[in-house]
């Protein structure tokens, strides 16, 4: 049959397109036929909406006669508007046809009412009164409203649109008596079955008698037949059509209910004017109390007064829609499927629009009501209002939809949430109600695998991270768990960068659970962090918990760290014993007997420190760095006032004493008086550099003479330094002191008191190299002569030389003291003496009493030194040059200074 179908509405179609017209439809399949029509589906091909179309079809000559009774239908339906009349919306008239495109219906005949049939009494009876109501209610509108008389009310005129209402159509002989043309009149025995339904008053005196009576009263008739017909189909219709038109029986009520039949028998009164009107069967219906104090047919019925309370919504109290609320709640379920789908969600729907208390219980039912409806449908008729309503800015309908999401967000798409949704649902984040923020917080675990990346990795890691200083604890809470649960659809990059962080803030929160919330969150993303992850950055962070204040949070840590713990170790097992160095050397250094075992104890720690110092020290230098030079000399470890320890064979020069220059010169005299330690400025001076903080000023970049005498005596120095060894000690030890050798050099020095002044001798320049004048002039400070030294000794050991000490590198002397060494000329001289009338100008920092031991050395202060020439970089030949040349160079000097020394004795005595 419906491939008939399909061939007759193709064959329609290819007519149509042949002659020439546009249809603002396309036909579908054949629905069913009457002698006047047949009925299509189709859609408008504006906007593909389902609609039906009525053809009526003149090219058979027996058909002639009723184009007047379409012309009057197309007619009719256009100039008829009313809810529970076919909508009509286009159509097309030629000479042989007519279409006329109304809504999607079906009619009410056929398969509608023997599927109807299977139902439960009391259910079917509900919906045919309801029917009967939207046809009694337009039927009232025609005969009243628009003063016409129907005049062809039957089951073939009457249709279900896809809401489940009744809609009243069959134009054919609507016709009023002040039409010009009216066809029901002359025209009306050419409807089919026209006598079966014709009231009594037509029977007798014929279609035109009607003009003389009212409009509804052939109407009211065909209604109660028509209501005959509906509740007993296969009854034989009533006697009351025939003379001499007996009243019906009760026992001939059959399935009408009790309650309508004393209006069905009103409806079937011969007498036109004693008749009641299909108006005065509709008041009835409605009256609220009657004699017995119950109310009309049709005010009881569920379906009816779901449509009423529908309809008056929005204008109705909260004590008017907390009552359809709970009948639909009570109800819903026997609802004809497309009654609900169609009528009543939809409703529901645009009474969310106004948001409100009552959204809280229209929005389950909504949800209740749309799992009748098909996928297919699904998207349009539910979701696509709900997405609508999340830009509401009413907190009852987000509250609403937020509660319910569990019931709708696997029928979303990724599209709707990343586009419609989630720019919406992101304002709750900020709300100023706590309520909204953790409601939008818990509602993102059901939408994350719809979100993209973008929104997943950056916004909405964003607004968790501020959900994490929410002023409300359960919010605080439940953001770390969410990101616990989304640790693994995040990046790689934004795990490492986001996890540890935000557990870590949560482990520091003052609420107990929250802290909990941490440690689970570090638990649960285990495989998410690397072996490495989890030994430098969360166990390091979670085991504060393990001495947490609650009992709760030290359980859980103790849980969390064993879990971590045993991955570590079962990644610690597949690792070697060692890495390959850098050379390929793949051989274990020699561990010390005794600590191949591990340590259980403090004094075993202890032990096995003290065994690994010893071999540390035991090591070979690489070549490479025994050819290097040493760039640094921080503070050894120890008081730089205590002599060094007796048979030491370390090579560290012991430092110099701290020195101190002159408070005041005089021209006529070098009396040294008030000795002044020289602070760190005064040093920096000396060595022609400056504090850091002065690097912006003014002359910072100059390089005072001394400067350049001192980097030639210690470039000296070092290439003495540099030979030693090689061929032996060419100052010999005769006439030179050996400051190192010393034991009681330093202890002399913190146990003297202070030298008188003494007036030291004239300066003898030696090799050229002479101290300026320009520091006093300058104010600035410099090294003191070293003849005054009482133990008469050069120390020519090399800033260079003292090596790197890892654990006083970041000795706090440092801060304050840096210490000159006084190693800038290889003769005891005395400085040159200023002007007359002209005295040092000193800093206050300067001017204070020596203290008991020098503070330790510093490196900043050998910046300028330079680095002593490296013969491993020579050939064997310029070797042997430069050594003789070196050794030749020494002797004259060595005579020299001979020679000065025994002059200086000379003049002294």
């Amino acid at each position: 049959m419906d491939y008939l179908r399909t061939l007759g509405s193709a064959a329609v179609s290819s007519l149509v397109q042949k002659s020439g017209l546009n249809l603002p439809f396309t036909l579908g399949p054949k629905v069913t036929s009457l002698e006047f029509w047949t009925l299509y589906d189709g859609t408008k091909r504006d906007d593909g909406t389902p609609v039906s179309i009525f053809e009526y079809d003149f090219t058979q000559p027996q058909a002639k006669n009723r184009i007047p009774l379409a012309k009057n239908s197309l007619r009719k339906l256009r100039t008829l508007r009313h809810p529970d009349v076919l909508k009509f919306m286009d159509a097309v008239e030629t000479d042989t046809t007519i279409h006329i495109m109304t809504e999607r219906v079906k009619p009410l005949g056929g398969d509608t009412l023997s599927n109807w049939a299977g139902k439960g009494k009391q259910e079917k009876e509900d919906w045919l009164i309801w029917g009967l109501h939207r046809i009694s209610v337009a039927l009232a509108f025609v005969n009243d409203s628009c003063g016409s008389t129907h005049g062809n009310i039957r089951s073939t005129s009457i249709f279900i649109s896809p809401s489940g209402e009744w809609k009243l159509g069959g134009f054919e002989v609507l016709s009023s008596p002040t039409d010009e043309a009216a066809v029901l009149y002359t025209m009306g025995g050419l409807i089919p079955d026209a006598s079966e339904f014709a009231s009594p008053e037509i029977k007798k005196g014929g279609w035109s008698i009607l003009k003389d009576n009212t409009p509804s009263a052939a109407d009211a008739y065909a209604l109660a037949i028509l209501l005959h017909t509906l509740f007993n189909p296969t009854h034989p219709l009533p006697p009351t059509s025939q003379p001499p038109h007996p009243p019906p029986l009760p026992s001939s009520r059959g399935s009408i209910p009790s309650s309508i039949f004393p209006s069905y028998k009103k409806l079937l009164n011969p007498n036109p004017k004693a008749r009641m009107s299909a108006k005065g069967f509709l008041d009835v219906g409605m009256a609220e109390t009657l004699g017995k104090g119950e109310g009309g047919f049709f005010v009881c019925n569920k379906l009816v007064k779901v449509c009423t309370g529908l309809d008056g919504f929005a204008l109705g109290s909260e004590g008017e829609k907390m009552a359809l609320l709970k009948t639909l709640n009570e109800s819903a379920a026997s609802f004809p499927p497309e009654f609900a789908s169609h009528r009543v969600l939809p409703s529901l729907i645009s009474a969310l629009e106004f948001g409100g208390a009552s959204a809280s219980t229209i929005l389950p039912l909504v949800l209740q009501l749309g799992k009748n409806v098909s996928q297919e449908e699904y998207s349009s008729l539910v979701l696509a209002p709900l997405i609508k309503l999340y830009t509401s800015p009413d907190r009852g309908t987000r509250m609403a939809l937020l509660d319910h999401l569990p019931e709708y967000a696997e029928k979303l798409d990724k599209k709707s949430v990343a586009d419609k949704i989630w720019p919406n649902l992101q304002t709750g984040f900020s709300d100023t109600v706590a309520v909204i923020r953790e409601a939008t917080v818990k509602s993102i675990i059901l939408l994350s695998p719809k979100l993209n990346d973008r929104i997943l990795n950056n916004d909405l890691l964003r607004h968790l991270a501020k959900m994490q200083m929410d002023p409300e604890a359960s919010i605080r809470t439940n953001a770390c768990i969410l990101i616990g649960r989304l640790g693994p659809s995040l990046g790689y990059n934004t795990k490492r960068k986001v996890l540890v962080p935000a557990f870590s803030r949560a482990l520091k929160d003052p609420f107990v659970h929250a802290r909990v919330a941490g440690l689970m969150a570090f638990m649960a993303s285990v495989d998410v962090f690397d072996v490495e992850e989890l030994a430098t950055k969360v166990m390091p962070n979670i085991s504060g918990s393990m001495i947490d204040k609650e009992k709760l949070v030290r359980d859980q840590a103790f849980k969390a760290v064993e879990l971590f713990v045993k991955k570590v170790e079962s990644h610690a097992a597949t690792m070697p014993e060692t890495a390959i160095s850098e050379n390929g050397d793949t051989s274990i250094l020699p561990v010390p007997a005794g600590q191949a075992t591990l340590v259980n104890s403090a004094a075993g720690a202890a032990g096995a420190l003290a065994g690994w110092a010893i071999s540390s020290l035991g090591k070979k230098l690489a070549t490479a760095d025994m050819q290097s030079t040493m760039s640094s000399a921080p503070g050894i470890d120890r008081p730089t006032s205590a002599p060094p320890p007796l048979g030491s064979t370390s090579t560290f020069p012991t430092p110099s004493p701290l020195p101190f220059i002159p408070s005041t010169m005089s021209a006529a005299n070098s009396t040294v008086s008030s000795p002044t330690a020289i602070g760190p400025s005064s040093i920096g001076k000396a060595f022609g550099t400056a504090p850091r903080s002065k690097g912006m000023q003014l002359g910072a970049s100059k390089t005072p003479a001394s400067v350049a005498a001192a980097s030639l005596v210690v470039q000296l120095e070092e290439e003495a330094a540099a030979e030693e060894g090689i061929d032996g000690n060419p100052w010999g030890t005769d006439d030179l002191i050996d400051i190192n050798a010393d034991e009681d050099d330093w202890s002399a020095f913190e146990s003297a008191p202070v030298p008188p002044a003494v007036v030291g001798p004239k300066p003898v320049p030696v090799l050229g190299l002479r101290l300026s004048n320009t520091q006093l002039q300058n104010g600035t400070s410099f090294v003191p002569d070293q003849s005054d030294d009482p133990w008469g000794g050069t120390d020519l050991a090399s800033h260079s030389e003292i090596s790197s000490n890892p654990w006083t590198d970041n000795d706090p002397w440092q801060q304050n003291y840096t210490l000159a060494y006084s190693s800038l000329s290889t003769q005891p001289h005395k400085p040159t003496v200023p002007s007359k009338g002209r005295t040092t100008s000193l800093t206050p920092s300067q001017r204070y009493t020596p203290v008991s031991f020098p503070p330790p050395p510093d490196s900043r202060g050998d910046a300028s030194t330079p680095v002593a020439a490296n013969l491993a970089t020579m050939s064997k030949e310029d070797k042997a040059a430069e050594m003789a040349r070196r050794k030749e160079e020494r002797k004259q000097r060595i005579a020299l200074l001979k020679e000065q020394k025994k002059t200086a004795a000379g003049g002294k005595t």
